[in-house]
């Protein structure tokens, strides 16, 4: 259980990861891989195909960390994180994670993509 709750958590972090690259205005930091993690967590379920639509709890977080990630280095450095976290994770739906920006209606210009080059995000 609790290897599949980090290996989730990781894919997860692909979503963070492309809502970081975003340039909404900053209400906060982000400081930690840990406080990342706990921004997209409420978003397992649905990423697992587990729930039919993101929760009330996913949206908000996604919204914060979108809003906390506001400065180029903030943006660098949390994606940087979820690279190192998703690395070697598989096993979630690439197509929901996808898709959750979208259901929260979080603007993103960009595909998600665990491709991102974190050098470029500014």
């Amino acid at each position: 259980m609790a290897a599949r709750r980090a290996y989730a958590a990781a894919t997860l972090a692909l979503l963070a990861a492309a809502l970081v690259l975003s340039a909404a205005p900053a209400e906060g930091a982000v400081s930690s891989c840990g406080q990342v993690i706990g921004y997209i967590a409420p978003c397992l379920t649905y990423a697992m195909g587990n729930a039919p639509k993101p929760s009330g709890n996913c949206c908000s977080g996604v919204q914060s960390l979108n809003s906390a990630a506001a400065s180029s280095a903030d943006r660098q450095t949390t994606c940087n994180c979820l690279k190192q976290r998703a690395g070697g994770v598989g096993g979630l739906r690439p197509d929901l994670i996808a898709g959750i920006p979208g259901k929260c209606n979080v603007k993103i210009p960009y595909a998600i993509s665990p491709n991102t080059d974190c050098s470029k995000v500014h």
